[in-house]
């Protein structure tokens, strides 16, 4: 609500941890009607632009200055509507371009906290509309008594200690930019790179756009560390200009050079390896053997320190595109019901259901299991 006398907005916030990420959750009727206000509104909230955000809600990295905005949905097939937002922390950019399955597995225990659906018994299923992608995820959320069960017994490479799971099925979630699975019409394009050659690349489109390339193919290993890349200034340039490349053949830009202002959050860019060993950020090390590929996102132009879940379900759906760089570094006894991908915090876990049709399989869905956590419930003092 604006007080129109001191210029501030105070606006009912709840804080979650969603997946591996952590973000700010609001009710669509806490935010000014104008939606052209929105971006000033969440830039202020979390302190951007400033590699801090000292004076905000941000965590001063992409994994933490995240917004979800939720409203009940008029949908027959959805009882909410939720509405993602990536807030930059150092430029003053707020995308809304693809969706964060880490922060879709809060909106399920939001929506329940916030009244907008009633628990059920033992498990309560959400419907739940993204509105940037034009997807339908369906979350199962652990309830008791009419409320949201947060401790549990399970755990996720990333998050310290174990909570309750919430399992994520995207339905049907290829084509989020209308174009299907593989929106260039191929498993493998290949992109001229400045300075670097022709190299080879997967544009797949499924519950988020991303660009997958070799590991070996950009002088990397694939067993890189956040840190690692993040150091390196040439390989984020390198990196970054392959996204940018992939984002003009996706017809989202125009100069590839441009992708980091005008399209920083779609497509994601992702470098990938076969299975082998390494070790984790925490020290762990990782068997070659309990994987079916390494792997490494980027996130607004730096290295995600886990993995996106929307990233996974990409992954889990390129992994059974015939020809695909992810189906050319999958280990062969690869079980689709059970992919595992290896990234920087440990393993994920994910799954594909789909038919296949000639040489583009039909997703049906895909899914994987996150958890999540209500670290705070406040009202944000946002000057206006």
């Amino acid at each position: 609500m604006l007080n129109k006398e001191t210029g501030l907005f105070h606006i009912p916030v709840t804080i979650m941890r969603g997946g591996t990420s952590k973000g700010v959750y609001i009710l669509e009727s806490d935010l000014p009607d104008d939606r052209e206000k929105w971006d000033d509104v969440l830039l202020r909230m979390m302190g951007s632009p400033d590699k801090n955000q000292i004076d905000g809600l941000g965590g001063g990295q992409s994994v933490t200055s995240k917004v979800a905005i939720v409203s009940p949905s008029n949908r027959p097939d959805a009882d909410v509507d939720y509405t993602f937002a990536q807030v930059s922390v150092d430029k003053p950019i707020v995308s809304y371009k693809g969706n964060c399955g880490n922060i879709s597995s809060g909106v399920g225990p939001f929506a329940i906290e916030k009244g907008l659906i009633k628990a059920q018994n033992d498990k309560t299923s959400v419907r739940i509309y993204n509105t940037n992608t034009d997807k339908l995820i369906v979350a199962d959320i652990r309830t008791s008594d009419g409320n949201v069960v947060y401790d549990g017994d399970f755990s996720i490479a990333g998050v310290p200690g174990k909570a309750a799971p919430v399992k994520l099925k995207f339905v049907n979630p290829a084509g989020t930019l209308g174009k299907g699975l593989l929106p260039t019409g191929n498993a493998v394009d290949v992109l001229e790179v400045p300075g670097l050659g022709n190299i080879e690349v997967s544009i797949i489109d499924a519950a988020n756009p991303l660009v997958f390339v070799k590991a070996q193919d950009i002088g990397l290993t694939g067993k890189e560390l956040p840190d690692d890349v993040n150091a390196d200034e040439e390989v984020l340039a390198l990196l970054e200009e392959i996204r940018g490349l992939a984002a003009v053949k996706l017809g989202l830009i125009d100069d590839y050079r441009k992708s980091a202002w005008e399209t920083p959050g779609i497509p994601k860019i992702t470098f990938v390896a076969q299975p082998k060993e390494y070790k984790t950020m925490g020290g762990e090390t990782v068997a070659q053997e309990s994987i079916d590929l390494v792997s490494r996102m980027m996130s607004m132009q730096k290295a995600h320190p886990s993995y996106a879940m929307t990233g996974a379900m990409c992954t889990a759906a390129a992994a059974v595109v015939p020809g695909s760089i992810v189906n050319q570094v999958c280990s062969g006894h690869m079980d689709t019901q059970y992919i595992r991908i290896g990234h920087p915090g440990g393993i994920l876990e994910c799954g594909v259901d789909f038919q296949q049709h000639n040489k583009i399989p039909e997703i049906e869905d895909t899914f994987g299991f996150r958890t999540a956590n209500l670290i705070m419930e406040g009202v944000a003092r946002v000057r206006f």
